[in-house]
């Protein structure tokens, strides 16, 4: 790999922060990680994909590798399954548009999430009801420290709800080289989840399939999530919080229309994007949503996004996400979790 010095990462995130890395280098393969000498053993180094997941909120002082792995391959199948793999450089949502082109199902219902598909398996990407670890198989991944190819299982990857080992004990161990997906021959359609069913009604579909369920979601996320490439974002910048039943059931006493979607155990989960759109900067009256200070701004179609209008800095934009999340904690008693990473 070349290895050059103090890049701009401005191209390489979708909040478009004008940031610089001190040393930067592009993966085309796995071949070009042997015998890679590191620039120095006492800085950090990150691996980027499509920087859709990540603030800077200053100059990186390390080194940047830019995964840009390519590749899709059948790799086996049965009678109900086909196993498709994917190099980590690849685009997530045109992935996702060449797997349903084949009639592959399973990942239609995450169409358009930014990124790529190496970092799929690292948040356990999920939207309307599907989640990556519900179709994923395995992965390849080169460990930086032993200097070795190692295939880790969903088992091994202990998937949660926006996590996975990735973020905690394999944190900055590994180098996603490829996914493989075991997606479905014979479709399982899930349109329960959020406003697909109305969309669906909408586009005046009659019969129902995973190229009409990828339209519909596409079709949602361009009317609530703005285009990276004109206003920069990231994308859901909370998690959905996930609170105790009777935290909750003392919360809807309070708030009756209070939203929530059923969850596993004694949790329930709470749309993130509602509680920031009924609390505010000022009085009650107030609201985050739409809100803007400077180039550091709160989406008005979706509380839930993060903006940045122009030449607001990382650190405007994580400071006004620190305001909001103490202004859910004052209001509701819910601590919010960040999807985005700060750096």
């Amino acid at each position: 790999m070349k290895i050059q010095e103090n890049i701009s990462l401005k191209p390489y995130n979708t909040f478009q922060m004008e940031v610089k890395s001190r040393y930067f280098s592009v993966l085309p393969d796995a071949s070009a990680l042997e015998d890679q000498e590191i620039p120095s053993q006492n800085l950090p180094m990150m691996i980027l994909g499509g920087g859709s997941n990540i603030l800077f909120t200053k100059d990186y002082n390390g080194w940047i590798i830019r995964n840009e792995i390519k590749g899709i391959e059948e790799i086996n199948e049965d009678n109900k399954y086909v196993y498709v793999k994917a190099g980590a450089g690849e685009n997530w949502h045109r992935f996702v548009l060449y797997c349903i082109s084949r009639n592959w199902a399973g990942i239609e219902n995450l169409s358009l999430i930014p990124g790529t598909v190496g970092a799929s398996p690292i948040q356990n990407i999920g939207a309307y009801g599907v989640e990556l670890k519900d179709v994923f198989y395995c992965l390849e991944a080169y460990h930086r420290h032993d200097r070795k190819i190692v295939t880790l299982t969903s088992s091994d990857c202990e998937f949660g709800y926006r996590d996975s080992i990735f973020k905690k004990n394999f944190k900055d161990q590994f180098i996603i080289l490829n996914v493989t997906l075991r997606l479905y021959k014979h479709p399982v359609f899930h349109v329960d989840y959020g406003a697909i069913k109305q969309e669906l009604e909408k586009m005046k579909i009659d019969e129902l399939s995973i190229h009409a369920i990828s339209q519909a979601v596409i079709n949602i996320r361009s009317s609530k999530l703005p285009d990276p490439e004109q206003l920069g974002n990231a994308g859901s910048f909370f998690k959905n919080p996930l609170i105790q039943k009777l935290q909750y059931n003392s919360l809807i006493e309070k708030f009756p229309e209070l939203p929530s979607y059923p969850s596993k155990n004694e949790f329930v989960k709470i749309p993130a994007g509602w509680l920031i759109e009924h609390c505010g900067p000022g009085d009650g009256s107030a609201t985050w949503k739409g809100f803007r200070r400077a180039d550091a701004g709160c989406y008005s179609q979706q509380a839930l996004v993060l903006v940045n209008y122009g030449k607001a800095t990382g650190s405007e934009i994580f400071r006004l996400s620190e305001e909001i999340s103490a202004s859910v904690k004052k209001k509701f008693g819910i601590n919010l979790e960040r999807e985005v990473n700060i750096v």
